[in-house]
């Protein structure tokens, strides 16, 4: 059957890439599963468990699932309706001598668990660098338009001027608190190890004839071929199942943030103050030939909103195992892990092709601030003619009068904001005429904006990207092929 006649997720068929799609391949789960019977085996001969070197050799050398072993394992699972046993038969019909070792003293979770557990290690080793990226784009944006006035918005209506560069650093900074979610439930992950069938070690302790020590060390060889600190002190067949919500507590507010950049940066584009990168064959409606859609910034809000959501599926997941496990988890964890890290990657392919072309118009910006920064400039003419003599009540009531023309003008006639016009045709404020241009220079309203970028980008950020320094100076920007 072709791959045309069969749903395929889009996750994989359009958005994430290869690195993330092949951690959650059926090939790597299933090599893994292999792997850790290799590394569980060497340590219990390690230890003085009778497994022959030529059984360890063998299963060594097939450590990869060929796809001849796939159409073995599934004949066997179509009879086990066992998927850990059939890849065991599996195994050892390729590693003969070691038919009887092969999954000794464990359960399916030795497999399943660790190789999980292995998998997010991966995938949280492979979107923290990307995240880093993102943040790095972003922090070269905001210094560079570090004193480039613009309107801010309170309640989506025109408010104090703040710069570009600003906020883009109230970005970085919700993107810095996602990395620093990420980094520590990556520092934190543990190994579920060999603990039995119910967590009580018992099989291993009868392997050991009693010795409780021995398998304190295995865990401790286990723990260092699988690239881990140590494992969970408690588990019972599965590690709990609150270590995967807190890592998706951490990777899915990714969604969250991407929602919210993507949306100012839409907003800003229907204002014609930026956009997105726009790629000259690019076409943005079908029907209207002139349109410039934000359409990268849409997908990363769809993938957001997806991800950001996940969460829920992992809570009732944890929350509805009962006792020492049971079996409800498995099928929704081998879509929702997956699924929330291809989710992740494909934000962040997407947020580094975005933040690393972002365009911006500074007279489109420039327009808006006049029609709004005359209003803004009233209180500083207030205070000038205050320093002549004038009644500051009879000026406040002057300039209240002529901002109510001028407002109609622009919200009855849709003209321009003529108030500072206004206010030099108007004797009571002579004394001051020749004051109001310098008034409204915009940067005389941005306060401490371009400090704020510089010390945040130069320090807290800076620090937080020094780790990530060799893997970004390798980077190139992502590309989006659709």
């Amino acid at each position: 059957m072709s791959s045309f006649d069969k749903y395929q997720t889009p996750l994989s068929t359009r958005y994430a890439s290869q690195e993330m799609m092949s951690i959650f391949s059926a090939r790597t789960r299933a090599s893994t599963w292999r792997q850790l019977w290799v590394w569980l085996a060497e340590a219990e001969k390690e230890l003085g468990l009778d497994i022959s070197d030529e059984a360890i050799e063998q299963m060594r050398q097939h450590v990869t699932v060929s796809d001849a072993a796939f159409v073995v394992a599934n004949e066997y699972e179509k009879k086990f309706r066992h998927d850990v046993m059939a890849h065991v038969h599996a195994y050892g019909e390729e590693a003969p001598a070691a038919a009887g070792s092969i999954h000794l003293g464990a359960t399916s979770c030795y497999v399943t668990d660790n190789a999980d557990l292995i998998f997010q290690q991966r995938a949280l080793d492979l979107i923290l660098p990307k995240l880093a990226k993102v943040i790095q784009n972003l922090q070269t944006f905001a210094l560079e338009y570090k004193d480039l006035p613009t309107l801010g918005f309170t309640h989506y209506q025109a408010a104090q001027l703040i710069t570009v560069g600003k906020r883009a650093t109230q970005w970085i900074q919700e993107l810095m608190m996602d990395l620093e979610d990420i980094e520590t439930v990556r520092e934190r992950l543990q190994f579920r190890g060999a603990q039995g069938t119910t967590g009580s070690q018992a099989t291993f302790l009868e392997l050991f004839n009693g010795d409780a020590e021995k398998i304190v060390k295995l865990n401790e060889i286990l723990c260092k071929k699988a690239g881990f600190p140590s494992t969970y002190d408690i588990s019972t067949q599965t590690y709990t199942r609150k270590v995967d919500l807190r890592v998706a507590n951490a990777v899915c507010a990714l969604g969250a943030t991407a929602q919210r950049i993507c949306g100012d940066i839409r907003h800003l584009a229907n204002l014609k103050e930026m956009e997105e990168p726009f790629e000259k064959s690019q076409i943005g409606s079908s029907a209207m030939a002139y349109k410039r859609n934000p359409m990268r910034s849409e997908r990363i809000t769809a993938l957001g909103r997806k991800l950001a959501r996940l969460p829920a599926d992992f809570t009732a997941t944890f929350e509805t195992q009962w006792f020492e496990r049971t079996l409800d988890d498995s099928a929704i964890r081998r879509m929702d892990i997956p699924e929330m890290f291809l989710l992740a990657d494909s934000i962040l392919l997407a947020l580094d092709n975005v933040t690393n072309g972002l365009v911006i118009y500074p007279n489109v910006i420039r327009s808006r601030i006049d029609q709004e920064l005359p209003f803004m400039a009233t209180e500083s003419i207030l205070m000038k003619l205050a320093g002549h003599g004038v009644s500051r009540q009879d000026a406040h009531e002057e300039i209240r009068v002529l901002s109510h023309q001028a407002s109609a003008v622009v919200k009855q006639e849709g003209g321009r904001n003529d108030l500072l016009e206004r206010i030099k045709k108007a004797e009571f404020f002579k004394p001051v005429w020749g004051d109001i241009d310098s008034l409204v220079d915009p940067k005389l309203f941005i306060g401490n904006c371009p400090k704020i970028v510089e010390d945040y980008c130069n320090g807290k950020v800076a620090q937080a990207l020094e780790k990530y320094k060799d893997a970004l100076l390798k980077t190139e920007t992502a590309q989006l092929s659709i």
